[in-house]
């Protein structure tokens, strides 16, 4: 659900903005008004500071589990940020340093170990030693014609390239079919030792970063002092000003269950003047959404999209147990479930502050255990053949023939999923708004649900028959004339009486009605089709795992059973087990991804639209201290 707000139209003097400002982030319950804020050159200096120790918290954070991270490192107070940055530098010019070298090393170490000052000693006496490489195929052909003409020996060579060198005066003009490169400055020993310089500077610029990654709780506060500037400069940009700038004019925002908590504060306050009211359609009303635990956890999925507007459905709590069973659908497998919710378990004890992501994990993951056991799926291998039936008919235990009946079930899932949600959007629009508003989307409800009841029913299963309601019952043809009624005759009852004249404004009804359902049945028709992503996925899935079952057996010969066990049979078992741990790893990478995307596709396209959801982009951020 939206929690419900309450605005404050503020009036202070401007010498007390600061003050009051730090008494409301004290209080940390209202949420100020900085829409329309166009950022000056010094704000965008302080946004810039703002990412950088963003991101920077963020790589110290990974840094301090990997395996660079060296403990006990110290650092002087206050230098924190400083000596990252410095430290970032020094690592990335070294890395950088280190890429020309390792490049410069694997051209030259195939020439062998040579004396650079002797080189340059000879080139001073007029003897120039200049270097190429030629296609062994291109040497061994051309070799005597370039003989003949220049001096040139053989360095080294290997199954297709031939390296040598021209021994001249340097001012000579080359032009044969081969590649010249650079003289060398260094040689190979000197190379390496810078590697190995540039090694020690890396890992001793890693111990730095880890004395900052102990101090990082410095940075966070900087980076909350900073945050606490970049309000300030907002409200002091947003804010009118009256009375020749002596008086600014705040909007905020509170929660309506904690207002008496403001209006207390406000009240105390000395030389604050404000308006406590309900917000209205026209305002830009910050959102902040209560659920219970679990709707609560798939907050995130929504707002990957959007907020619901102030004012409107919050459809978390109702699109929350689709997603998890889409995810169950689209994943399908008792094994690859039982994986994801051992890692939502990990993450949930190691990282604390991803809880609300670990725990989504979980639930997923336990969905998809429970629906791979209803099909009989255990990471590709058919549940019921291990327990000895080769067919599922036949075994006492009811498994979904997944393959075999799930097609029809993915649409009847779409089509109850669509239906949810146009009924949310009567419902709410008929409480707001009249039920006169929405009489076209109710009479195509009626009509679709009709529909359903009396002939979708048996398509699932032919024995799901409502007595009295069939498609030829007296009760099925009322309905559907009732939803035409309401679709073709009374879609807009915003006209005048007069209209009705002649039966004018009927006709005009009926047209707009015949509009109306043929873009409805062309976009209800695509929504419902689009539900059959489910039985593709996780048909596809299934079947990717069963392919890599059967390569590993069968290229291991395993397929055939164990005569005898013995070295071989060892052999065979490993390389099994390498092709199922490749193999089922990337189909459950494949399958995550897919299960985590389509059925947020489906939320977000198919059920939203029908739901009529509406969006906002603000979210309800109380000033702060933290």
């Amino acid at each position: 659900m939206i929690v419900k707000m309450m605005k404050y139209n503020i009036v202070l003097f401007s010498a007390e903005r600061e003050r009051f400002i730090e008494r409301l982030r004290e209080l940390g319950m209202v949420d100020i008004t900085t829409s329309g804020w166009e950022p000056t050159e010094a704000d965008r200096e302080l946004v810039t500071a703002i990412e950088s120790r963003t991101k920077a918290l963020a790589a110290l954070e990974q840094f301090a589990q990997s395996e660079e991270y060296v403990s006990g490192a110290t650092l002087e107070q206050g230098k924190a940020f400083a000596a990252y940055l410095s430290a970032q530098s020094a690592i990335a010019a070294a890395k950088a340093e280190n890429a020309r070298l390792e490049k410069l090393l694997d051209e030259w170490i195939a020439w062998g170990d040579f004396d650079c000052a002797t080189l340059a000693k000879l080139a001073d006496n007029g003897v120039v030693l200049r270097y190429f490489t030629a296609q062994r195929a291109t040497f061994e052909k051309s070799a005597e014609e370039w003989g003949a003409n220049l001096n040139l020996a053989v360095v080294g060579e290997d199954d297709s390239i031939v390296r040598f060198v021209v021994i001249g005066n340097g001012k000579e003009e080359i032009a044969i079919d081969a590649q010249e490169q650079k003289a060398p400055t260094m040689n190979n020993a000197e190379i390496k030792a810078l590697i190995l310089k540039n090694d020690a500077v890396i890992a001793e610029q890693n111990a730095v970063i880890s004395a900052v990654a102990d101090a990082r709780a410095e940075i966070e506060k900087e980076l909350s002092t900073l945050k606490c500037q970049m309000q300030d400069v907002r409200i002091e940009a947003t804010a009118d000003k009256a009375a020749e700038g002596m008086l600014l004019v705040m909007e905020g925002w509170a929660e309506k269950e904690t207002s008496a908590q403001v209006d207390a504060v406000l009240n105390d306050y000395p030389n604050v003047v404000y308006i406590k009211e309900n917000p209205t359609e026209e305002d830009e009303t910050p959102v902040k959404l209560k659920n219970n635990r679990f709707a609560r956890l798939f907050e995130m999925i929504g707002g990957l999209y959007a907020l619901p507007k102030y004012g409107t459905l919050d459809m978390t709590p109702f699109f929350a147990p689709f997603y998890m069973l889409f995810f169950a659908i689209c994943l399908n497998d008792a094994g690859y479930g039982a994986i994801i919710f051992a890692l939502g378990l990990v993450l949930a004890l190691k990282a604390p502050k991803m809880r609300q992501a670990a725990y989504l994990t979980m639930v997923c993951g336990g969905a998809t255990t429970l629906f791979g056991l209803y099909t009989g799926s255990l990471f590709g291998m058919s549940i019921p053949a291990l327990m000895g039936y080769e067919n599922m008919a036949d075994c006492p235990i009811p498994f979904l023939d997944f393959q075999g009946k799930f097609f029809t079930w993915a649409l009847a899932l779409g089509v109850f999923q669509i239906l949810l949600g146009m009924l949310l959007d009567i419902v709410f629009k008929a409480r707001h708004f009249g039920i006169t508003t929405v009489f076209a989307k109710l009479g195509w409800f009626i009509v679709l649900l009709s529909g359903c009841l009396a002939g979708g029913l048996q398509m699932l299963d032919e024995s799901w028959v409502i007595p009295g309601f069939t498609t030829s019952s007296p009760a099925f043809y009322a309905a559907m004339g009732v939803g035409a009624v309401l679709m073709l005759f009374m879609n807009d009852m915003t006209r005048k009486p007069k209209e009705y004249i002649f039966l004018y404004g009927f006709v005009k009804n009926a047209a707009s009605g015949l509009w109306d359902t043929y873009n409805n049945v062309t976009g209800l028709l695509s929504d419902v089709l689009s539900y059959i992503r489910l039985f593709a996925i996780g048909l596809s899935g299934g079947v990717l795992a069963q392919v890599f079952n059967s390569l590993a057996m069968g290229l291991t010969g395993l397929d055939a059973g164990i005569e005898q066990f013995g070295v071989g049979t060892i052999f065979q078992i490993l390389g099994a087990t390498a092709i199922l741990l490749v193999g089922h790893g990337i189909n459950l990478f494949m399958s995550a991804i897919s299960s985590f995307v389509h059925p947020m596709r489906l939320t977000f396209v198919e059920f939203y639209k029908n739901a009529g959801f509406e969006m906002t982009t603000r979210s309800f951020e109380p000033l702060t201290k933290e």
